[in-house]
């Protein structure tokens, strides 16, 4: 059965970018556009980060950092923060360290190799993020008692996984699930799990429910597939495709935002120590 290789095709477009901050601007610009999850993900952080950021200097931990797209709206959008940012693949590393060289030097963020199994700090963080990173990790419990560890007590962590309701996607051969250890959590499987990390749950939600999942269908399944099929040669339909889809799907994405979604695709989880 066919799947979608999701993976290589992140790393065509990490490719392409490598060289140039600009296109890594450009590339930041359409993940935070088109990824729903970086709605929801950068929604929480601008509520409970501006509340930390008043107080003076913190410390955030980004826990498999991946492309750093995260880390630049952090920094962008927090005067006080200082940043980790760690992950398993050096070439992501390598190219981060690479746009975030003038951030490093000033000393607002630290680019560092790590598997979250394993991973000590002499510093405490008032905010670790972990996202999509635990559904790729069987021993998730270990990793979360990790991470709690390092939190000041107060601090917070925020998640963002696939949900059990993306099961639903796979059986078909579209998925995008061929490398997780799991297809996803319920409410009650996360919360439970968060709890034995030593945390308290303070949110668990539901994302890409009836009207983001109808979005990420439209402006990221579809095209992945065809990028899979035809390479940078997809580039052409989709410069026509776009224009006419693309409004839509914001608003879609918007209505999920916004929404108390009953079920959905994936599931973010805030939780405090």
């Amino acid at each position: 059965m066919s799947r979608i290789a999701y993976d290589p095709v992140k790393d065509r477009f990490a490719n392409i970018i490598r060289s140039s901050k600009f296109l890594r601007r450009i590339f930041y610009f359409l993940l935070d556009l088109f990824f729903l999850r970086s709605w929801h993900i950068r929604k929480i952080l601008w509520s409970v980060g501006k509340k930390i950021d008043r107080k003076g200097e913190w410390q955030l931990l980004d826990a498999g950092s991946g492309f750093g797209q995260y880390d630049r709206f952090i920094l962008n959008a927090f005067g006080n923060v200082k940043v980790t940012a760690v992950d398993v693949k050096e070439d992501y590393l390598r190219d981060a360290g690479h746009y975030f060289s003038e951030q490093i030097k000033d000393g607002r963020i630290q680019i560092k190799k790590a598997d979250l199994l394993a991973f000590k700090s002499d510093e405490k963080y008032d905010i670790i993020i972990c996202i999509d990173v635990l559904e790729h990790i069987e021993e998730d419990v270990k990793v979360m008692q990790n991470l709690s560890a390092l939190l000041n007590p107060g601090g917070y962590f925020l998640m963002h996984s696939p949900s059990h309701y993306s099961e639903e996607d796979a059986g078909d051969e579209e998925s995008f699930v061929d490398e997780h250890a799991r297809s996803g959590y319920s409410k009650e499987e996360i919360s439970d799990k968060i709890i034995q990390a030593g945390l308290t749950p303070e949110k668990v939600h539901y994302t890409y429910g009836f009207w983001g999942h109808k979005a990420w269908v439209l402006s990221v399944k579809w095209p992945m597939l065809w990028f899979n099929k035809l390479g940078m040669i997809a580039v052409l339909p989709l410069l026509i495709y776009y224009p006419l889809v693309l409004p839509f799907t914001l608003l879609m994405n918007l209505a999920d935002l916004y929404s108390v979604n009953q079920k959905g695709n994936g599931i973010y989880a805030l939780a405090k120590k």
